[in-house]
């Protein structure tokens, strides 16, 4: 009999484990003896934080490598092919989702082993809960094109189908670039189109408003280096 592979979410800042997780998330933590993490040193940190009590040297802890070959992932498997239930960590969230989890699910399943997700702040459901716009229909693009006039374009694009289709186009962006994606926005939107920011969800800093472009232009919020998440609603 195979292991049970666990869905272990993380923190998405700086807020009280309590607040965010059930009860039965430190349980099943506690007894695992194996974990799979996108970060060594930050799952420790983690999982120091949740309660973990157990000796480091005599856990397993493998570290996922997104650039490793198929069989070398595989390995990952190991313990619970063996029969031993082991802890997928995402770094922030929910593993899977914007998350390279998602293809040691994938193999998971593939080896008939039980996948069990556990509860925990997803910052895409979260701002979409909060924004006002389509929860009916919607897309999740992840990260947009590096380069502005790439990027520009890819918010057209979505921009065009949002409002075609009335879906709610979600994207995010790595902190520091924030600015740039959200003059990018204000640039090549329509000032009647909406758009959601939510940042740092969950944190005591939590930022969550919804307005057309033309109010945002009027007023641009500080993101610089801060975790947000954008949707767009063309109308």
């Amino acid at each position: 009999m195979t292991g049970k592979l666990y869905l272990i979410p993380a923190p998405l800042g700086e807020s009280s484990h309590t607040r965010i997780f059930p009860e039965i998330n430190f349980q099943i933590i506690q007894e695992l003896d194996c974990f799979i993490v996108e970060n060594l040193r930050t799952a420790r940190r983690f999982l120091r934080s949740a309660g973990y009590t157990k000796n480091f040297d005599k856990v397993q802890l493998y570290e996922i490598d997104k650039h490793a070959p198929q069989p070398e992932k595989e390995e990952y498997l190991a313990p619970l092919l063996k029969g031993q239930d082991t802890g997928l960590l995402s770094e922030a969230g929910v593993p899977g989702v914007a998350d390279p989890g998602s293809e040691i699910v994938r193999m998971a399943h593939r080896h008939r082993i039980k996948v069990v997700p556990l509860i925990g702040p997803s910052s895409v459901l979260l701002a979409l809960m909060a924004s006002g716009l389509n929860g009916q229909q919607f897309a999740f693009s992840g990260y947009l094109p590096i380069k502005s006039q790439q990027r520009k374009k890819a918010l057209q694009i979505l921009e065009k189908k949002s409002k075609a289709e009335n879906q709610s186009q979600i994207f995010i962006e790595t902190p520091y670039r924030n600015v740039s994606l959200f003059n990018d926005i204000m640039q090549i939107c329509r000032p009647e189109t909406l758009l959601c920011i939510a940042a740092e969800l969950t944190t005591d800093d939590e930022f969550i408003q919804t307005k057309t472009i033309s109010e945002w232009k009027k007023n641009p919020p500080d993101l610089h280096k801060k975790p947000a998440i954008f949707i767009l609603m063309g109308t």
